[in-house]
């Protein structure tokens, strides 16, 4: 198996159980080893009071790229920590983009960048996670 068949079959296993991406409605667009791409687009139930969509959403969106990037290499791994900044707003129908990429990892610990854009492509928000390998795999590798 390669990397890449790696990486789409972790998040397969991913996609499988994670009911809260689903139900959000997004889409798991592209993975690779180190990096996803996600989508979603911003429904009624995802408006605030200032008409805009509420930064859970969009951190939830962001997060759930996060995760498929780090867990691509077949290690279970959680989140450390995690900062966003939202740059500027989304709105109702709003198609945001969330791209994961790895910036370094070392030994159990990864640093990803997400950027959220809309399909306009202004950017909506920056997020840096950080990983933390534990124990499991998430699919069983040929030997």
């Amino acid at each position: 198996m390669t990397r890449e068949q790696l990486a789409r079959a972790c998040a397969a296993a991913m996609w499988a159980q994670d009911r809260a991406s689903q139900r959000l409605g997004m889409e798991l667009v592209d993975v690779a080893p180190g990096r996803a791409r996600l989508r979603m687009q911003v429904a009624d139930t995802m408006v605030n009071g200032h008409a805009i969509c509420h930064g859970g959403f969009v951190f939830a969106l962001a997060d759930s790229a996060f995760a498929f990037a780090c867990n691509s290499y077949n290690r279970t791994t959680v989140a450390q920590a995690a900062d966003v900044v939202f740059v500027a707003p989304a709105r109702l129908g709003d198609e945001l983009v969330a791209e994961a990429t790895e910036r370094a990892r070392y030994g159990r610990n990864g640093i990803y960048d997400v950027t959220v854009r809309r399909s306009d492509g202004a950017l909506v928000a920056e997020f840096r996670g950080r990983s933390r390998e534990i124990a499991g795999r998430l699919v069983e590798e040929a030997p």
